[in-house]
């Protein structure tokens, strides 16, 4: 299991300069792992801690929190139905059944093939739009289980690659923000950390 790669530990130490404390770059670190590998190592939290001046267990406390960060393996496509009130409402249930069926495994798992992990989730913000799900993060609204099988015919196909990246990619152009034109980052307090922080 991989530490950062050497371009990643540049990019890193990059987005660790844009914060006024290193351990405040903790997440956005956590999904560069994560893009580098499709989920987050124990390598790479470990790295991440050397980085940033955190224990391990401190850098698993912020993974673990966070339903994005995978600490496992995952398909190439990350399925979630969600089956909260609205899209319950209207059949978000039916649909996560049609999704285990069709893809022939139970919420939680990943196909044999390793395409698609599928997984029931909670809220995804678009109950107006429900039944929803989402692959990578990317939504797919008002579903119905034909809808279903369209986008998992689609992304077996790669006709949406161009919209649905690999898991872990959240994002199309990495920001490089200019020495010249970052905000300041100064610490709170006139640049004096508080005693905690300090150990003291």
């Amino acid at each position: 299991m991989p530490r950062l790669s050497r371009e990643n530990t540049e990019l890193a130490r990059e987005i660790i300069a844009r914060y006024p404390r290193p351990r405040s770059a903790l997440v956005p670190l956590l999904h560069l792992a994560q893009e580098q590998d499709g989920y987050v190592t124990d390598e790479a939290m470990e790295h991440i801690g050397e980085l940033v001046g955190i224990s391990p267990a401190e850098v698993l406390g912020t993974c673990s929190f966070y339903e994005m960060l995978k600490r496992e393996p995952v398909g190439r496509y990350l399925v979630n139905v969600c089956t909260d009130i609205s899209c319950m409402l209207l059949g978000g249930a039916e649909l996560l059944e049609h999704a285990e069926e069709t893809l022939d495994l139970k919420a939680g798992n990943t196909t044999a093939d390793g395409l698609f992990t599928l997984e029931d989730v909670e809220c995804q913000a678009a109950c107006t739009e429900a039944p929803c799900l989402q692959v990578n993060y990317r939504y797919f609204t008002n579903m119905a289980p034909g809808a279903l099988d369209q986008v998992l015919e689609d992304l077996r196909s790669g006709r949406l690659d161009d919209d649905v990246p690999a898991h872990g990619t959240l994002h199309r152009i990495r920001q490089h923000i200019p020495n010249d034109r970052a905000a300041g980052n100064a610490l709170p307090e006139g640049g004096q950390e508080p005693a905690w922080m300090r150990g003291a």
